[in-house]
């Protein structure tokens, strides 16, 4: 197991409860060994004007998986921020939800970096992203 706490479901709803999370529709939804995952609705909040899921709302589903996994691998008093995100997005979505899975790549002492998949309600990828992370002390 990769984590130095486990993350708790209901502990990262309650964290997004005041931001982009929980305005885009953003669930978590498993917890595994060696993953986090989380839903996103495809709906007018998360859809550019083409009717497709907007490319910035994947980026924000990656980077809140992501960065919710990464700071459940610090320890005490370190907290993990962002430094670098990128995102292919390789197939479009319409409609129904999708699906990020983030997946450690390296797990430093000073720097992580995640992979975070993005799969339609058919598990096809939609868009692969790779976010790295900065591990602090905290205040």
């Amino acid at each position: 197991m990769i984590w130095t706490t486990l993350p708790d479901i209901a502990r990262m709803t309650e964290l997004g409860l005041k931001g982009a999370t929980s305005h885009m529709g953003i669930e978590f939804t498993e917890v595994g060994d060696d993953f986090l995952r989380a839903t996103m609705p495809v709906d007018e909040r998360t859809k550019q004007p083409f009717g497709l899921l907007h490319g910035g709302a994947s980026v924000l589903l990656a980077e809140t998986v992501g960065s919710m996994a990464a700071n459940f691998c610090v320890a005490e008093g370190e907290v993990a921020v962002g430094l670098d995100i990128n995102a292919n997005h390789v197939r479009a979505v319409t409609e129904g939800l999708v699906t990020a899975t983030a997946t450690p790549v390296n797990i430093g002492r000073t720097i992580q970096v995640w992979q975070i998949n993005i799969e339609d309600q058919r598990g096809k990828l939609v868009c692969a992203s790779r976010l790295t992370m900065a591990v602090k002390q905290h205040g």
